[in-house]
Parts: C-alpha cells; sequence; structure tokens
C-alpha cells in the first residue's frame, strides 16, 4: 500500500476507462490525461508541486519504498508487463527516480522508461541515489514534464 495524499474525486477509478483515448501515452502500461477531469482543483495544486507524494515518507520510513527507485506501478498495468519489464520489480520503489529526473511525462515511450530504472538498478550506487536525489530539486521546482 502506497500513501498519496487524494488528489482525484471519489468515483476516479471507475471514470479510467473513459478517459483512455485521452492519454498522453499509446501504450496502456502507462497512463496520464493532461487536465484530467477527475483530479480535483486542489489535488491539481498537489500534484503540480509534487505535495501528493509527501505521505510516501512514511511509507521509506516502513521500508515499503527507498527515497530513490522505480515508481510503483499499479496491478493493472503489471498485468500487462513483459517479462523483460519485470526488472522495475526487482527493488523497492522509490518516491523519485530516473524517470523523474528525466523528464517525467515527457519520455513516453515505456521501452525508455524501463531502460533508464533498468539500469538504475543494475548501476545502483548510494552516490547515484544522491545525484537523482539532487537532480530531483530543480526537476520538481521547474515543475518540468509535471501533469
Amino acid at each position: 500500500m502506497i500513501l498519496k495524499f487524494r488528489s482525484m474525486t471519489r468515483d476516479a477509478e471507475s471514470e479510467q476507462a473513459k478517459l483512455t483515448n485521452a492519454s498522453i501515452y499509446s501504450d496502456a502500461r502507462l497512463f496520464k490525461v493532461p487536465n484530467d477531469p477527475r483530479i480535483t482543483r486542489l489535488g491539481r495544486w498537489l500534484r503540480r508541486t509534487s505535495l501528493d507524494e509527501l505521505p510516501q515518507l512514511f511509507n521509506v520510513l516502513k521500508g515499503d519504498m527507498s527515497l530513490v527507485g522505480p515508481r510503483p506501478p499499479l496491478p493493472e498495468e503489471v498485468a500487462l508487463y513483459e517479462r523483460r519489464h519485470m526488472c522495475r520489480l526487482e527493488v523497492r520503489p522509490g518516491i523519485t527516480g530516473p524517470w523523474q529526473i528525466s523528464g517525467r511525462n515527457l519520455i513516453r515511450d515505456f521501452e525508455k522508461v524501463v531502460l533508464l530504472e533498468k539500469a538504475y538498478i543494475h548501476n545502483w550506487s548510494l552516490g547515484l541515489d544522491l545525484q537523482i536525489l539532487l537532480k530531483t530539486i530543480p526537476a520538481v521546482l521547474s515543475g518540468t514534464g509535471a501533469h
């Protein structure tokens, strides 16, 4: 269970199927709708500032997540994975990671996301985590790739 501030309406999950064609991604393993009508006004602000991620610090303290790692996928996304994509699940998910500092939603190719995260996993070091954490600050402040 990953904690986040609720930024969407109560029926958001049931409404997702109606918005599939509006996703910025052509791949069902990623989903994001610009100006998503399911997001509340407060939710838009929380997401734009990345404050919706703040509760995940409790997940880090519990040991369920790491500060840095692949973003946690939804079960319905994992159901669509091929064997080569499973490497994303080999480590704890992170609040930030290589995808976030490389442009977030500007990277729309799922295979590229997997390659970024696979390289991170295979080249992991404390120094790499520190680099990603430091690069996360300007990425969040600038809002690059945020929706």
